[in-house]
């Protein structure tokens, strides 16, 4: 690779132009056939990367991080990549259909062009950086999608950050008081206010959603039931003065279950859990993502009949506390379901 070429891949986040392949030797004539030999790969019109940096990106799902790169070079401007764009790039998780293109805030300009949108805003301090990108902060990123995306799209994004606590509710507080006169500001103070701490998995997020939209309680997150020295289970949701627990059961717990455990492993697991939380006093069910639609009226029946009955003894020896401040343990995968 010449030398020119690898600065400016260095320089512009794994992108290059026609005016680096032009002083690197390459004529504009030798470019379209270096792209069907698939040498080169073309980001966007005169913005360029290599084959091999292009497919090492599409293959690991990164390749909107070239796609902000090749805007920002082509702009000529210091924008910041932010809302979806600055969501992709913090690996957030995304709605099932996110906005199209590339998103820019500048403090200066307001633009819409081919696959991008450059909205005028200011940034300040809630910037960083993502390779040689600047993107808005996470916080911020939150705030700004929070205004668009639907609401439980933001929950699910926001719950899922706060569960590897890579942000906190202070910080969202402050990232939503920042902009309480931006259009849409209120849509995301909502977001933000049915967000918690514990929920590791979308499915938890939109089941505790429904759950509270129908009349039941706040329940605790990601509470240990400890018998003596022995912890039996993790419970997704809890509601202490009722004794009665929720977990969120999604296919992933058997199609590709954590810590190395076989899908049989893994049901029997799970009902053996059941059976001695039955034992020990507590009541509850488990909730699929079919349960929230079709299934949810006599879901929601059978969670009014635990709720109703008398909650009996917990056993001796039996505790319950939040397990690790509901955050979700190091090296755990968040689940997609």
């Amino acid at each position: 690779m010449h030398p020119l070429i690898r600065a400016a891949l260095e320089r512009n986040g794994g992108v290059f132009t026609t005016a680096d392949a032009v002083a690197s030797g390459v004529p504009r004539t030798a470019i379209p056939a270096l792209l069907r030999a698939g040498t080169w790969h073309r980001v966007r019109y005169g913005v360029y990367t290599t084959g091999p940096i292009w497919r090492q990106h599409a293959a690991a799902g990164t390749d909107h991080d070239l796609e902000c790169a090749a805007v920002v070079l082509r702009l000529g401007r210091p924008a910041v990549v932010s809302h979806t764009s600055a969501a992709r790039l913090h690996g957030l998780v995304l709605p099932a259909e996110p906005p199209p293109g590339v998103w820019l805030t500048d403090p200066a300009q307001f633009r819409v062009g081919k696959g991008y949108r450059v909205l005028e805003a200011p940034v300040g301090a809630d910037a960083t950086t993502h390779g040689v990108l600047r993107i808005t902060s996470l916080p911020r990123t939150l705030a700004d999608v929070g205004r668009s995306w639907a609401v439980e799209d933001t929950v699910v994004a926001v719950d899922d950050a706060l569960a590897d606590g890579r942000t906190t509710p202070a910080e969202l507080t402050a990232a939503a008081l920042a902009q309480t006169h931006w259009v849409g500001a209120g849509q995301a103070a909502t977001a933000f206010g049915l967000s918690a701490v514990g929920a590791h998995s979308p499915h938890e997020t939109r089941t505790r959603l429904r759950v509270v939209g129908a009349g039941f309680p706040q329940p605790l997150l990601q509470v240990a039931v400890w018998r003596g020295n022995r912890l039996v289970a993790v419970l997704d949701m809890y509601w202490p003065e009722h004794g009665v627990f929720g977990n969120c059961d999604g296919k992933v717990k058997v199609l590709d279950p954590w810590g190395g455990r076989t899908a049989a492993e893994a049901v029997w697991r799970e009902k053996s859990q059941h059976d001695e939380l039955v034992d020990i006093g507590l009541r509850g069910t488990h909730i699929k993502p079919g349960d929230l639609y079709v299934g949810w009226a006599a879901k929601v029946a059978s969670l009014e009949r635990l709720f109703a009955a008398p909650r009996p003894a917990l056993a001796d020896g039996v505790r319950l506390v939040q397990h690790n401040g509901g955050l979700r343990d190091p090296g755990r995968p968040s689940r997609s379901a």
